[in-house]
């Protein structure tokens, strides 16, 4: 499964973008990096300016420049950002969206891409409630399968879920399909999305518009735009593996729909819609 997604300033579509998958690297400068990457043509980008590499759930940047810093910044947040000095390498990035910056005296487009890293790994609950978390007294390793002895504290004392043994966690290998993050813009787009239908319960209640939604969703988010909530509705197709389409009616319609269906967005997640956003 891909967990990195990069998309050039002026991608059309899908083709135009690069897919990465854990451990794999994109090469990106202002000529054809060898073998294939990312061209970029604007002067002020060296001929080899970088690397992307995925890395499970994020992503690190390495930065070949002698003299560029290179900005790498969250449009979710509120400013957020990293700076990757010169010469830099594999500096991990923490954003499910970014905007990399290559000059940054230039902020016009061509001068940099965004990068969307939409997977999540989860954790699993194991051992809740029958009896096999650390303390227990049920042996070496309790609650972690095939773990060395003693990993899991074989005395007694506190290991991985403290004292209490409340609750051991294990790694989940298989990345749930359809991973959203309720506290992120776009999940607040989509249950606004999705609002109408959810109230009554009815398949054909119209799909709002991008400037009904951005109306909707002024009260938790003052600072909102058409162009944000346009940009959340693209970033929610491709993140949903949706097909794309010319017509943006017919995307709007079709994440209700696929939203609805999968059970992404319920009744309870409305409350988001009343909450200042932070």
């Amino acid at each position: 499964m891909f967990s990195v997604i990069i998309v050039p300033d002026g991608c059309r579509g899908p083709e135009e973008q690069y897919r990465l998958e854990p451990g794999h690297t994109l090469r990106f400068g202002r000529t054809a990096p060898a073998g294939g990457g990312l061209t970029i043509a604007h002067p002020a980008v060296a001929c080899a300016a970088g690397e992307i590499t995925a890395t499970g759930a994020f992503w690190i940047l390495t930065n070949f420049s002698h003299d560029q810093t290179y900005l790498v910044e969250n449009p979710e947040g509120a400013g957020e950002h990293i700076r990757v000095a010169p010469g830099r390498a594999d500096a991990p990035v923490p954003f499910e969206f970014a905007r990399v910056r290559l000059c940054a005296h230039d902020p016009r487009p061509g001068c940099g891409f965004d990068v969307l890293a939409p997977r999540h790994d989860y954790l699993t609950a194991t051992g809740l409630g029958t009896g096999t978390g650390p303390g227990s007294g049920s042996g070496a390793g309790a609650g972690f399968p095939d773990g060395p002895a003693g990993a899991a504290g074989t005395d007694g004392a506190e290991g991985a879920g403290g004292a209490d043994g409340a609750r051991d966690w294990l790694f989940d290998p298989f990345p749930r399909p359809y991973p959203l993050d309720h506290t992120c813009r776009y999940f607040l787009v989509l249950t606004a999305l999705c609002e109408a239908q959810l109230h009554s319960g009815d398949p054909a209640a119209p799909v709002p518009t991008v400037a009904e939604l951005t109306e909707r969703l002024r009260p938790v988010w003052p600072e909102v735009t058409a162009a944000d909530v346009t940009w959340n509705l693209d970033y929610l197709r491709l993140k949903l593996r949706l097909r794309p389409s010319d017509d943006a009616g017919t995307v709007r319609e079709s994440l209700v729909r696929f939203a609805i269906r999968f059970d992404l967005v319920h009744e309870g997640h409305l409350a988001l819609l009343e909450r200042q956003l932070v």
